[in-house]
């Protein structure tokens, strides 16, 4: 900082804000604070580096507890949000606003035209390659139109300033426009960590663009479909979990109201597009997709994809259905296109766009390429069309090498490259190394249709590079986004909900179901919960017991560890081992405590526990998605935790997370509204405990052995069950095999006595759509759930702890334990048959060799 600019940043001094003479949006080219940075930087300045240091760290938690992540090819990356927001004036951004909603109006005549009477080219103003050549141009959407006036209904902008100050479009983003799920996230979080400098600063709110957004898709509903007076039905299309802004999705559902489903979850049947819900199909109206063109439809799109709905384009064409943005909007993203937008305003308004595009130029017109192939150290050049493995490079940033390369890619196919004039954006005050540096900034900006115009999200997703001297600003490369304020002057608008806002066309909401999906997720939630649950609390024991002062009888220990194997199921395992591996247990043991590539392993389960999980995030809460993630923590802090083997007291490393699961339980028994979705994850969980309890036993108990091996395989048991202390104090030092089986199998005290499970099971049955109906006879689970509580009933103890004279097992107990078993694969089986599976709609029958190319 020179001499000069510390003097006329005394405010900010204290936090070293390391302004570099370049444009900012906080300092003039003086270097003299602009007046409406003054109020946030001396609230920062009053901070101090170690409060906004407390308040960064604030950010982190409360980002990570919400999920909120962006995925990239290596994983899922936590979302980044920068302290210091960026701050724009109200005057200043109504010019902004103006010049969006006529960009807008423009690429919405466009996708008319296109889509349509193709006037722009037959006039000239576009050559046809521009248009033909594009991957987002469907020919199968001609003359497609959506109800209302507006075909584009969501459109996002990516702005810089300029070196003349003004804000000038690098891109625009049509297909499914990305960013204000996260914008979203964002306000909610600087509004918690900053609430009074938030307040006083007089933002404007964003709630007016989501409840736009809302009425909006309401609005589109098709007419046919809105005769009887019923509310439209909305869907949020995501392509899933591993989607890189798949918690935007579920974000936006979330806030929306609108279930959040896959391809999978929709069907074609006659003419409509259905949902696969718990009480069958619902008929779904209207689509807000996150999903590309190209993989909406595999029957007339793109042949492999697994993300789309087969027939869906058919139903489109017929107006059973509205896709928000409609198939083909992605031609509007074209690079190319944006060469030639001046002139299609020209011809559409009788004006230039207000808003203007960085100065474009398309490999397709040969002098354009002339010059791009001339001029590579000074151009951003990127392809025509967005893919997956390729973005913008900076021709300055490429070794002479790679500059031959991008030159021999673009002479080979000059359609699909465009290049732009490398604009310098401006920068502003970021937090980084305990210090406000300056670092370059972009802002995405939204915009949804309205009845008669467009309305714009006041700000808008901002994104700093991670370096200063960055030439892009991509998430990719490590940018971080921040909240973009803009500044009233006046007292800001009430953030407060209100109904009338949302009141036309429609006020009563519908309810569209449960999707079945969604719903077999939380089954398995629920599944994979307590077989993680139960392999934690045996792993533990037995590493207690082997671990113990005194040396265990042979016998024991190697009852102890056939139960390790027979609970978890990590065949063979001790079942089938030899002397060298039950005289060195560690290794087999460590594997199915930290072997995740190994199927029942305790990583295996939680790993199997989270990935369900993350499927069904939008139905999951802030608190418990903060104990999902300590358990992810905990899954991964494992091996270092057990690096030591079982010399230094294993069961203590699986302690943090017994006690995650404990969380876990308790959030789901308390936090989850008594719907549908929550009888469905109690059903997992009680199916499995009532298994994997009739493993155990059989495992400990229906072998006989000597008297000192059984009351130790009882007290094992009943410590794993979490019974011992309440055992001892019943029954004190009788530990006789009737007292134990008492308990665990009969006993509507305990919670994980098979008995109360299982009658459990048939209150959460009950609740199941469809069970309650008068049929003649009860389904198949209903049985299988009455004959397994029939069946424990009346056993009787005495015949239960009787051995077979001629094979050293409890027969009578072994033969009850085996049939519970099947009862619960039994009830699994049919719960899935029942709910879970749909017949498939439309399939294609001929190979589709469609390509990005």
């Amino acid at each position: 900082m020179s001499q000069s600019q510390s003097q006329n940043l005394p405010e900010v001094e204290s936090l070293s804000y390391l302004h570099n003479g370049e444009r900012d949006e906080a300092c003039t080219a003086g270097g003299e604070l602009r007046d409406h940075w003054q109020y946030l930087l001396s609230s920062l300045r009053d901070l101090g580096p170690a409060g906004l240091d407390e308040r960064t760290q604030k950010i982190g938690r409360i980002l990570r507890d919400d999920g909120a992540s962006y995925n990239v090819a290596g994983g899922a990356a936590e979302w980044g949000l920068d302290p210091v927001p960026l701050l724009l004036q109200a005057a200043e951004w109504q010019a902004v606003e103006q010049g969006l909603i006529e960009r807008a109006q423009l690429l919405d005549l466009v996708l008319k035209d296109i889509y349509g009477s193709q006037d722009i080219i037959r006039k000239g103003l576009v050559p046809p390659e521009v248009i033909y050549s594009h991957p987002g141009f469907i020919r199968a959407c001609h003359h497609t139109r959506l109800p209302g006036q507006h075909q584009l209904i969501l459109h996002a902008a990516d702005l810089v300033r300029a070196a003349d100050n003004r804000w000038m479009v690098l891109g625009d983003r049509t297909q499914a426009p990305s960013g204000s799920g996260y914008a979203l996230e964002n306000r909610i979080v600087m509004q918690r960590v900053f609430p009074m400098v938030f307040r006083n600063s007089r933002v404007l709110r964003m709630r007016q663009f989501f409840n736009n957004l809302r009425l909006q898709m309401q609005r589109l509903a098709p007419p046919d479909n809105m005769q009887n007076g019923e509310p439209p039905r909305v869907v949020i299309l995501t392509p899933g979990a591993y989607s890189e802004t798949f918690f935007e999705h579920a974000c936006l559902a979330n806030y929306l109201g609108y279930p959040l489903v896959q391809g999978k979850d929709l069907t074609v049947r006659r003419g409509y597009v259905w949902m696969k819900t718990l009480d069958g199909l619902t008929r779904v109206d209207v689509i807000v997709r996150r999903v590309d063109d190209h993989y909406c439809d595999p029957v007339e799109l793109r042949g492999d994809s697994q993300l789309g709905v087969p027939g869906l384009l058919e139903v489109v064409r017929a107006g059973q259905v509205v896709l928000a943005n409609p198939l083909g909007s992605g031609i509007l993203e074209s690079g190319a296109l944006m060469k030639y937008l001046p002139a299609i305003s020209q011809y559409f308004f009788g004006h230039p766009l207000s808003l203007p595009s960085a100065p474009t130029y398309w490999c397709g017109d040969p002098d354009d390429r002339n010059y791009v192939l001339q001029n590579l150290e000074r151009l951003r050049i990127e392809h025509t069309h967005r893919q997956s493995d390729s973005s913008a490079v900076c021709g300055v940033n490429l070794s002479a090498e790679q500059r031959l390369q991008l030159v021999q890619k673009i002479q080979a196919q000059p359609l699909h490259y465009v290049a732009q004039d490398y604009v310098q954006p401006s920068q502003g005050p970021c937090w980084r190394n305990r210090a406000l540096q300056a670092r370059p900034l972009a802002l995405r900006a939204f915009t949804v249709a309205t009845e008669a115009s467009y309305l714009v999200m006041p700000g808008g997703l901002a994104r700093a590079a991670a370096e200063a001297g960055d030439l892009l600003i991509s998430n990719q490369l490590g940018a971080t986004s921040k909240d973009t304020w803009v500044l009233s002057g006046e007292a800001a608008e009430t953030e407060a909900f209100s109904a009338a806002a949302i009141a036309e066309p429609y006020a009563r909401v519908v309810d569209i179901g449960l999707p079945s999906r969604v719903a077999e997720n939380l089954f398995w939630v629920g599944r994979y919960a307590k077989r993680s649950d139960m392999a934690l609390r045996l792993l533990r024991t037995v590493f207690v017991q082997l671990n113990g002062a005194h040396m265990l009888p042979l016998e024991a220990e190697r009852q102890l560890l056939f139960a390790v194997t027979q609970v978890t199921m990590t065949y063979p395992g001790f079942t089938e081992a030899g002397e060298n591996l039950f005289n060195n247990p560690e290794r087999e043991l460590m594997s199915v405590v930290l072997d995740a590539e190994r199927a029942g392993s305790i990583t295996a389960s939680l790993n199997a526990m989270l990935s369900s999980a993350a499927e069904v995030r939008e139905m999951l809460s802030s608190d418990t998605q903060r104990v999902m993630n300590d358990i992810q923590d905990g899954v991964q802090q494992l091996e270092a935790t057990l690096s030591t083997g079982m010399a230094s007291a294993p069961e203590e490393a699986l302690d943090p997370l017994v006690t995650a699961m404990f969380a876990l339980a308790g959030l789901f028994q308390e936090s989850m509204f008594r719907g549908v979705s929550w009888h469905f994850l109690q059903l997992g969980r009680c199916i499995e405990k009532a298994y994997q309890s009739a493993t155990l036993m059989r495992s400990l108990l229906v072998p006989v052995t000597g008297e000192e091996t059984e009351a130790i395989c009882i007290e094992s048991i009943l410590q794993t069950s979490e019974a011992l202390t309440i055992f001892r104090r019943r029954f004190r030092a009788d530990t006789r095999l009737y007292n134990a089986l008492a308990m665990l199998l009969l006993d509507r005290s305990n919670p994980r006595a098979l008995l109360y499970q299982l009658e459990l099971m048939r209150g959460y049955l009950g609740n199941l759509p469809g069970m309650n109906t008068n049929m003649p006879q009860i389904s198949r689970e209903q049985r299988a759930v009455t004959e397994a509580i029939a069946s424990v009933q009346l056993a009787r103890l005495d015949d239960l702890v009787t051995a077979n004279t001629d094979n050293p097992i409890r027969g009578e107990l072994d033969q009850l334990l085996v049939r519970v078993q099947e009862l619960m694969n039994t009830m699994a089986v049919a719960i899935s048959d029942r709910f879970f599976d749909h017949t498939d709609g439309p399939q294609q029958l001929v190979d589709n060799p469609w390509t990005m190319d």
